[in-house]
């Protein structure tokens, strides 16, 4: 546990009070900038896309299932790999959760990965999930978006990346190159009749809202640390986690 004090109810409840001015001003910033995105300009999509899911082919407008927006996370999951990215299992976690809810307000939420659609199906079963995925395989989707990238153009800079990023490309089945030829992102998409447009895009700390359980560590006293010193590489497929020593098993 970190160093901290130890104060009476009294003074808590005052210090408490002076960090919710704090978090209420974060709040309103937050949708002030919510404000902000929903300004951005919109983009024609112009190229037609075909992806294959479990239901069959579908184009990006049938993605939509009907509804005006659309979600997508980028899953990073590359043709030849053999498990899905554990950062992103990890986000894709909490989605069967929410789906639902977002179909309620006229958004379907889908993933879409470069492996074929064979792969990302089989994966989805050992991870338990059941929300809809989409493989991009074989299309320019990824590529146009930018998030996928060659071997080559990876090589040119993967020797600056951590060296515990080799943890996640053994867990995909890859070296550290050919993990990180794929790209994780959340993209955004509207419909207007047969047209769709382009209304929202981020990556990086920006996916910070599809990973729940940052806002949680944010709020426990060891914030995010996993270690001494903190672990960033912590994240693993929900399956492979050990058996923590104060978990009691249900009886």
């Amino acid at each position: 546990m970190p160093d901290h004090r130890t104060a009476t109810r009294k003074e808590f409840d005052a210090a408490r009070a002076e960090l919710l001015g704090r978090e209420k001003e974060l709040t309103h910033m937050s949708d002030e900038l919510a404000r902000q995105r929903r300004e951005l300009p919109w983009v024609r999509i112009e190229k037609q896309y075909t992806f294959q899911t479990a239901d069959g082919p579908k184009t990006l407008l049938e993605l939509f299932d009907g509804r005006s927006q659309l979600v997508v996370y980028h899953f990073m999951f590359g043709p030849e790999w053999e498990a899905g990215c554990p950062v992103c299992s990890s986000i894709a976690d909490s989605f069967d959760g929410v789906v639902a809810h977002l179909a309620a307000r006229d958004v379907t939420m889908i993933c879409i990965s470069r492996a074929p659609i064979d792969k990302l199906v089989a994966f989805r079963e050992r991870m338990r999930w059941s929300f809809n995925w989409a493989s991009s395989f074989q299309t320019d989707f990824n590529w146009d978006l930018d998030r996928s990238s060659t071997r080559e153009q990876v090589s040119q800079w993967a020797d600056q990346v951590p060296p515990l990023v080799s943890n996640f490309a053994t867990a995909t089945g890859n070296d550290v190159v050919g993990y990180l030829t794929e790209g994780p992102g959340l993209t955004v998409f509207a419909c207007e009749g047969e047209d769709v447009y382009l209304t929202y895009l981020t990556t990086a700390r920006g996916l910070e809202v599809v990973m729940t359980y940052y806002g949680i560590f944010d709020r426990v006293p060891n914030g995010r640390s996993t270690g001494e010193p903190p672990d960033p590489f912590w994240v693993r497929h929900h399956d492979r986690y050990p058996q923590s020593p104060n978990h009691r098993a249900r009886t």
